[in-house]
């Protein structure tokens, strides 16, 4: 498997692509990660003079250690091709990944790649663009494990609930309320989105909470996608990139007690035992690769 890039996505802050205002303090905050948006935030009207707009941000904020995404008009549209080229022509060196909206299959998929193969070849760019693509039909859904293999570009997941819900024809009305649908309809969606990406070794990343206000439901639903293995969630307002940022990074505590069983496992290898006590618990091979994961996650975010 081809070794990608390790980047934060705890928190995926979306900043439409026509607000210069609006870019520069993404550029600014906290965030793990930043798309452009070039999609649904942006007017048909005002998608050609965003690119621009994008591109200079891109080329000239000051964006820290962020990973700096654009997130592109998908495959079916007039405007795609376009989005492709004048981003990468124009801010190709500053951009990290491509978010790709709406793919049916890996075809889209490979589209996008072939052209950034093309684009970069062109333009003599030193690193590669990464994809994410962002999983919102039924199609994608039937269709993910292909998707989520069909180029060595991939990084990341997105379940985009909201165009899933409708292409499923979901009823919104239903969702939450137990009585009429007992669980959680979207869960099957979640997880089989979350296993493909756990196989294929790409991040999977939860979509948005429309509710801005509500912070005890976004912190609820950032909670429940960190259990199945999510790495993080959009933030569609800048006051979700905290509860983000706390939900899927492991505490301070949890990373301390970490580094105590590793060290209590390896010094138990050391006296040929396969396994070691730990406070008053067994602690194995097993209990170890779950150990390395937290620490791999406190060494990825700098704890």
């Amino acid at each position: 498997m081809t070794t990608r890039p390790a980047r934060p996505r705890r928190s995926q802050l979306s900043v439409p692509g026509s607000s210069e205002k609006m870019l520069a303090k993404a550029a600014a905050s906290n965030t793990d990660h930043v798309f452009c948006d070039l999609e649904d935030a942006v007017a048909p009207s005002a998608k050609v003079e965003a690119r621009d707009k994008i591109a200079w941000a891109l080329n000239n904020l000051d964006w820290g250690t962020k990973t700096r995404c654009v997130r592109i008009n998908d495959v079916t549209t007039q405007w795609c091709h376009d989005d492709i080229i004048t981003l990468v022509e124009k801010a190709g060196a500053n951009i990290d990944t491509i978010m790709l909206t709406k793919p049916y299959s890996a075809a889209d998929v490979i589209f996008l790649d072939r052209m950034l193969g093309q684009l970069e070849t062109k333009l003599n760019l030193d690193r590669r663009i990464g994809i994410e693509v962002l999983v919102e039909e039924v199609q994608a859904l039937q269709n993910v494990e292909e998707i989520s293999t069909c180029s060595d570009r991939m990084e990341a997941l997105i379940f985009g609930m909201g165009d899933y819900s409708s292409s499923q024809g979901i009823d919104w009305l239903a969702i939450g309320d137990q009585a009429v649908y007992p669980g959680d309809v979207l869960h099957y969606a979640r997880f089989r989105l979350t296993m493909a990406a756990r196989a294929a070794g790409i991040d999977a990343i939860d979509g948005p909470y429309t509710d801005i206000r509500n912070d005890a439901g976004y912190r609820a639903q950032a909670g429940m996608a960190k259990a199945l293995g999510m790495v993080g969630k959009w933030a569609i307002h800048p006051s979700q990139i905290a509860p983000a940022l706390e939900i899927f990074a492991p505490a301070v505590a949890e990373v301390d007690r970490a580094r105590r069983m590793e060290t209590a496992f390896l010094a138990a290898q050391d006296e040929g035992l396969g396994a070691a006590m730990f406070e008053g618990n067994m602690i194995d091979a097993a209990t170890l690769r779950l150990v390395r994961g937290t620490l791999a996650k406190a060494e990825l975010y700098g704890m």
